[in-house]
């Protein structure tokens, strides 16, 4: 079954990539070297230029180097689930009461950092017979630290090439997951998360252009730095040992005003490739889908999701999942969470000002089989709180100022958890309680 799946995968994407690959093994992967020797040449000297003042001209015409340098500075008053540096933010911990009787959580803290600085390349119109070439190299900054301490180090976001040929476009390495690609409008590091997915991961992606307002995207993906979780942490070890990848289908439609997309995953894992005595069978395979759409006027753009997790904690969603059954044999049975996630924002462009603002809901539904538990041994595994959480909801106001390439921004987040305790379906419906964090947080920032 698992081998039916990856060759059928492998064949929906790459079956048009090759179509004719004497064409790309015939023809050199390179701009028109004459047209840009006579971009770069005076009249009448255009088979003289110099190789020089081609490179010049490839680099301008084909080679676009850009980026940011940027610093957040935040301020929280409570302690809280969040990123390195604490920058990418996910939602405020639970009551967590001391033996003086305060709750340790109630702690207020401020950083600020410049370690989400980006530096990007971005290559386009390499000509090969009928094909067009192109491709990304995107890092940041964004490692190295232990929680507050450490020197960023550079960290590799995207890198990916591009074959295009008539309405059909390859997009091959790593990019933004096509359920996550589209983000909501405001400048915070987490882009909505965990209220939208968030990834990237390395890909085979393909889209067909079939008319001028619609395509289909369809994908095989991989597993790096967003990874799910399980029994040995957080790790790409369950999808390896589950030798399948995940496949994404999505449909988009577009307007010169709107833009609405549909798509759904399938993911399959295997949280147990042996028992440390034997092999064992043990595999989860879960479904995640999602509906956007967004539009805009002379001065507004207003954006939407609504994406339904099950785990999904790869994507950074409340996620997670547990053993529901054990066989004599010591294969087990898994069963995932399942959450609703939405954002809306609204932002508008007047002169050199932008307001903006994101509201966000989260329900989580629980696990439709109950959760087995052994003493001595952790049978559920999860992202972002999902056994104790029941909701969350999230309202984010800010305003950006622009002067040019240069922008700064400030913003309000308060992001409110409904915790509880759960039953055996992961679901909290006792001891339930607010808990609360309001996040003040500016933004400098210049792009090149």
């Amino acid at each position: 079954m698992n081998r039916s799946i990856l060759i059928a995968t492998a064949l929906l994407i790459l079956g048009g990539a090759f179509a004719a690959p004497a064409a790309l093994a015939q023809a050199p992967v390179a701009p028109d070297t004459k047209a840009v020797a006579a971009q770069a040449a005076p009249a009448g000297k255009a088979e003289k230029a110099s190789a020089s003042e081609v490179m010049k001209r490839i680099f301008i015409n084909n080679i676009k180097l850009y980026g940011f340098i940027r610093t957040y500075f935040a301020f929280d008053t409570r302690e809280s689930l969040a990123g390195t540096e604490d920058l990418y933010y996910y939602m405020p911990k639970d009551v967590n009461i001391g033996t003086g009787g305060e709750d340790l959580n109630d702690q207020m803290s401020f950083r600020f950092a410049a370690l989400t600085t980006r530096l990007g390349l971005d290559f386009k119109d390499f000509i090969a017979g009928e094909y067009k070439i192109g491709g990304k190299i995107e890092a940041d900054f964004y490692a190295g630290l232990n929680g507050s301490t450490g020197t960023a180090q550079l960290r590799l976001r995207q890198a990916f090439v591009s074959v295009a040929r008539d309405s059909r476009v390859w997009k091959i390495g790593q990019t933004w997951h096509p359920m996550a690609a589209d983000m909501p409008d405001i400048f915070s590091l987490e882009t909505g998360a965990p209220f939208g997915p968030f990834n990237r991961s390395p890909q085979v992606n393909f889209e067909w252009n079939y008319t001028r307002w619609g395509s289909l995207t369809v994908a095989g993906l991989w597993q790096m730095q967003y990874t799910s979780t399980g029994p040995n942490g957080a790790s790409a070890d369950y999808i390896k040992y589950g030798c399948t990848p995940e496949f994404y289908l999505g449909l988009n439609f577009k307007t010169s005003k709107s833009l609405f997309r549909i798509g759904g995953d399938v993911l399959s894992i295997k949280p147990r490739w042996n028992n440390g005595e034997r092999k064992v069978r043990d595999r989860l395979t879960t479904f995640n889908a999602f509906v956007y759409a967004q539009t805009r006027t002379d001065h507004w753009t207003f954006k939407g999701k609504v994406t339904y997790g099950n785990d999904g904690g790869h994507m950074n969603l409340v996620g997670g999942y547990g053993v529901s059954k054990i066989y004599a044999d010591g294969n087990r049975d898994y069963v995932a969470t399942n959450n609703v996630s939405s954002w809306f924002t609204a932002s508008a462009r007047y002169n050199a000002w932008q307001p903006q603002i994101l509201l966000g809901y989260i329900e989580n539904i629980g696990t439709m089989k109950g959760i087995i538990s052994r003493e001595g041994e952790t049978t559920f595994w999860q992202k972002n709180n999902a056994g104790t959480l029941a909701r969350m909801y999230r309202i984010q106001p800010e305003l950006i100022y622009n002067l040019g390439k240069f922008q700064i921004g400030i913003e309000y987040m308060m992001t409110a958890a409904h915790y509880g305790k759960a039953d055996v379906y992961k679901h909290a419906t006792t001891d339930l309680h607010w808990v609360y964090n309001h996040r003040v947080q500016a933004m400098v920032k210049f792009s090149f």
